[in-house]
């Protein structure tokens, strides 16, 4: 019988929705919930923890003296500014900060040596850290601290920021989900990032010539759209959702931009090999988690064909899609996770396929 690498690639089928066997990857486990008194560990390293620990900080020094940061609210300030403040603000602004991004890489480091000892993580030899927070020098310090912090405590596991952009890598990891026949006379195709505050689209060049591995991939277009500010129902959401695809396929065909008939879609929760969402959607507005909801169908419905032909969409957990950007730079290792820190903290882990996988 021919191994997987001497099959021809018009053999390997389309993966199902939230299925463990991808075509460069086995995904052993992905949203692990790790509990604590306090409720769930993972909620303690998110981008929603760091800022509640910054507004902590923030009451109690008002109480004694005053706020180094002044009276901009917490809303308010950007990641960009608190790299700002780390560079350039005053002593006590910069040392405000600065004691943020340590208890938080504290918290990270607590959750990340607790996710090494689950039985799915055995063995994780690399952890590329994603999400928000990485797009930011307070997120990369963060990342750093919490490296060293494993290492003086014994775990081996290397721990690194995510390679991609993190705005893009929820993007380029959707190419992952499709077998390489997909991309046969096409130069990319569209994919969509759900998130607990945004929801990015794009079109993604796969660039096979330069790259078979996808490791060339990039995003040409996107769109972005922060639902957060908004608070739409979920079926307004969804519309919203397909006509930002709509939007870029006119885009593509304007620029004789060969698009596959194919939508990968990274979404927070447990996914169902029907396309449902059994658990994790909480923070997406509405109801995702309904037996009478499917979100691969809806989109097929608002964009039945690419190009004249069918559409096919494939859905996966989020930290999932975003962990595969990095596969092509995981290859020096068998096993190896992902952990994105967003609105939640979301996880993954992976094992490389072999030719005869």
């Amino acid at each position: 019988m021919p191994t997987r690498a001497e099959r021809p690639a018009a053999q390997m089928p389309i993966p199902a929705h939230g299925a463990a066997a991808l075509p460069a990857v086995i995904v052993d486990e992905y949203s692990t919930e790790l509990r604590s008194q306090d409720g769930f560990l993972g909620d303690q390293a998110s981008n929603t923890a760091f800022k509640a620990m910054l507004e902590w900080w923030r009451k109690r020094l008002r109480k004694l003296d005053s706020d180094p940061l002044g009276d901009t609210p917490l809303e308010a300030i950007s990641r960009r500014q608190l790299d700002d403040v780390l560079r350039e603000g005053d002593p006590e602004a910069a040392g405000l900060v600065h004691g943020v991004v340590e208890e938080f890489a504290q918290n990270l480091a607590r959750v990340l040596r607790r996710l090494l000892h689950t039985k799915a993580w055995k063995g994780v030899e690399r952890i590329a850290v994603g999400g928000g927070m990485r797009g930011s020098r307070v997120g990369e310090i963060a990342i750093g601290r919490a490296a060293l912090l494993l290492k003086d405590e014994g775990e081996t596991a290397e721990l690194a920021p995510i390679r991609h952009d993190p705005d893009e890598a929820g993007l380029i990891g959707g190419l992952h989900l499709a077998p390489p026949w997909i991309f046969a006379g096409h130069d990319g195709a569209l994919a969509v990032d759900i998130g607990g505050s945004n929801i990015r689209t794009g079109i993604v060049c796969a660039r096979l010539k330069k790259a078979p591995d996808l490791s060339a991939a990039e995003v040409r277009d996107s769109e972005l759209w922060r639902h957060a500010d908004d608070s739409p129902k979920r079926d307004e959401a969804i519309e919203r959702l397909v006509d930002m695809l709509r939007d870029l396929a006119r885009k593509a065909e304007k620029r004789d931009f060969n698009l596959a008939p194919f939508v990968a879609v990274g979404c927070p929760g447990r996914i169902r090999e029907d396309g449902g969402i059994e658990r994790g959607a909480q923070n997406l507005p509405g109801n995702w988690e309904t037996s009478r909801f499917n979100l691969p169908g809806r989109i097929r419905e608002g964009l039945p064909e690419i190009g004249g032909h069918e559409t096919v969409v494939v859905l996966h957990n989020d930290a999932v899609v975003q962990g595969l950007s990095q596969a092509p730079f995981m290859q020096d290792v068998r096993r190896w996770g992902v952990v994105t820190i967003g609105t939640g903290l979301g996880n993954a882990v992976f094992t490389n396929r072999r030719p005869e996988d």
